[in-house]
């Protein structure tokens, strides 16, 4: 099996990534689109009262749109709450992990992997969430058509809870981890 609790710890902070491998133009992309969303105050209490420690490996590209208007929510998860921490790879420099992470038979991003405190794999996610791909279906002519589902919520703030979901998800799963439960007396 992969070792993806070495690749997270070869990984870098979302600055240093983006201060690698993000031009100017680009920087000033991610920048603008970390500026432009927030978390709910619900959202916040949420990522508030988690307990158990999370690494998150993230597989990207700084020229990437997906990459771009996805990665800073992230950023937005682990300020708020510190038991997640977050380290990212570029796809184009890191053959052997891109190979691993390919989603759908190709190297998509961004691509997640999630692990326990001590590198333990717990699961995956990427390249969009599903209120993302329900938007690109809603779009598609011929065949497809709309999902009929219809939300409030920007596409930007459906994202963003998608992916808390996702977190959410995981956190729940260290939680309630048996091995965990034992190994923190909990």
């Amino acid at each position: 099996m992969f070792d993806y609790a070495q690749a997270f710890e070869r990984g870098l902070s979302y600055d240093a990534f983006l201060d690698k491998y993000a031009t100017p133009d680009q920087r000033m992309r991610w920048n603008d689109f970390h500026a432009s969303i927030a978390l709910s105050p619900q959202q916040q209490a949420l990522l508030s009262t988690w307990t158990r420690d999370m690494q998150v490996l993230v597989m990207a590209g700084a020229w990437c749109g997906d990459c771009i208007n996805q990665c800073p929510m992230f950023e937005y998860f682990a300020a708020a709450c510190p038991r997640i921490s977050i380290r990212y790879r570029d796809r184009d420099d890191e053959s052997q992990l891109t190979d691993e992470m390919q989603t759908c038979g190709g190297a998509r991003v961004p691509s997640i992997v999630f692990l326990s405190e001590d590198g333990k794999f717990c699961g995956r996610a990427g390249d969009r969430t599903l209120s993302k791909y329900r938007s690109v279906v809603g779009t598609l002519g011929g065949a497809a058509c709309s999902t009929g589902i219809n939300t409030d919520l920007s596409l930007t703030e459906q994202v963003l809870q998608d992916w808390l979901d996702e977190f959410e998800r995981i956190q729940w799963m260290l939680r309630t981890s048996s091995r965990l439960r034992q190994l923190h007396g909990d």
